[in-house]
């Protein structure tokens, strides 16, 4: 299907439905992605009070 002729999705009332099950996918996402880091031995970049940080492997805590 062409995107002009999909219908539109209706972001507030799916976020509404589903939130949990949305907001559950992303902690598991984020907990997967930084437990790969912490094995290959990569630091990860985060946000922390308004600066970026780098993080160590060893201080991912997961």
């Amino acid at each position: 299907m062409e995107p002009e002729q999909r219908p539109k999705k209706d972001i507030s009332r799916i976020i509404a439905e589903d939130g949990d099950l949305i907001l559950e996918a992303l902690k598991r996402g984020v907990r997967d992605a930084m437990i790969r880091h912490k094995q290959a031995g990569l630091p990860v970049v985060i946000e922390r009070d308004g600066k970026i940080e780098w993080v160590k492997p060893e201080d991912l805590g997961y």
